[in-house]
């Protein structure tokens, strides 16, 4: 069911892409709310909007924000382009996006050409928070490196929700984007992995890709029960198109939740139970008691039997993602209250540019 109510734009706050933040009044209340030009159009203070309070009411969070269905005034939102590829597939929101793969694109043929990533590496991840300190890595290695960004529809479908993305943009950290299943607006539109993959590499030019779900994993705190899941079908589906898939793990010693402590038990079921083939992983060469805790996990599982698992020195990398300008959080923790986490994505980095060298 949703949550709908009627509010009056105050504020215009920021335009971020098709996303405009605003302030609503809502009996007398004023909330903060996101519209999408792809929705919706003339949205100017003073006029009445349909919202979509459903998550909110539920103190569900998602970012803090109602997200406008509609404005109430004369305008009428008529689609542009000449695609005929629906995402969000009969939903009262299903919107026309031009698919890359489609007949009529001037990118069709590439797909049925295509026979090779050439052992191009993919970083395959399981949070969005993870896209930050892998392309500061990335670019400080080599500045020169063409990275693209593929996002899943396992959290945030819009990608213009994620500030992230719209400051690596902005700095050049990474060098284009596809967003892929029922996440939209990216430079270019995907209709699975397969072809995102396939983008990335043979219209983007990219030399590494990074795949990873938009802002918002959901969670049930059961084995199977999380988005991040799909992290296993990505490494397949690399391997499949014949490049090389770098599966960053979740490990965080300051996640006081037990199923996260260590390597996340998603990283964990991701490599022992979901992925069928294998990948590469780098785990920094953390402090004894770390280190044993991680080797248990992963020879418990039998985690490095199936894949190519290395520890690596990180004192380049804790170097670069101090003094890096990129802002990085991970479930509100920045990388001095979440060291582990975030040197462990950076050593990903680092195995990634030796697989490219």
């Amino acid at each position: 069911m949703l949550d709908l109510k009627v509010g009056t734009v105050e504020k215009i706050v920021e335009t971020r892409g098709s996303l405009i933040e605003i302030m609503v009044k809502i009996n007398e209340s004023l909330e903060r709310a996101i519209a999408y030009t792809s929705f919706v159009d003339n949205i100017s203070e003073g006029n009445e909007v349909i919202l979509n309070t459903t998550a909110k009411d539920l103190n569900l969070g998602t970012g803090g924000y109602h997200f406008v269905v509609a404005s109430l005034s004369s305008s009428r939102k008529k689609s542009s382009g000449s695609g005929h590829i629906m995402k969000l597939r009969y939903t009262p929101m299903q919107i026309k996006v031009d698919c890359a793969e489609e007949q009529g694109s001037k990118y069709h043929a590439i797909f049925n050409s295509f026979s090779s990533l050439e052992k191009m590496p993919v970083l395959v991840c399981g949070l969005h928070s993870m896209l930050s300190p892998l392309a500061a890595v990335l670019k400080s290695i080599n500045r020169k490196l063409r990275i693209a960004y593929i996002m899943t529809d396992g959290g945030s479908l819009p990608i213009d929700f994620s500030n992230t993305v719209h400051s690596l943009r902005n700095k050049a950290y990474i060098d284009g984007t596809v967003t892929i299943g029922h996440a939209f607006g990216g430079d270019i539109e995907c209709v699975n992995i397969y072809n995102g993959l396939i983008a990335a590499k043979e219209i983007l030019n990219c030399h590494i890709a990074i795949a990873a779900m938009g802002p918002g994993i959901v969670g049930t705190g059961t084995k199977y029960g999380f988005s991040g899941i799909e992290q296993g079908g990505i490494i397949d589906a690399v391997n499949d198109l014949g490049g090389i898939p770098v599966c960053v793990p979740r490990i965080s010693f300051k996640d006081k939740r037990e199923r996260h402590f260590g390597i996340s038990h998603h990283s964990i079921t991701v490599l022992s139970s979901i992925a069928k083939t294998s990948a590469y992983i780098g785990i920094p060469s953390f402090k004894p008691y770390e280190e044993k805790f991680i080797k248990n996990q992963i020879s418990n599982y039998d985690i490095d039997k199936k894949h190519y698992v290395s520890f690596l020195e990180f004192s380049d990398i804790e170097g670069i993602l101090r003094e890096s300008e990129v802002s990085m959080k991970t479930m509100g923790r920045g990388f001095e209250e979440d060291r582990d986490f975030f040197l462990t994505v950076g050593v990903n980095a680092k195995v990634a540019m030796g697989l490219l060298t």
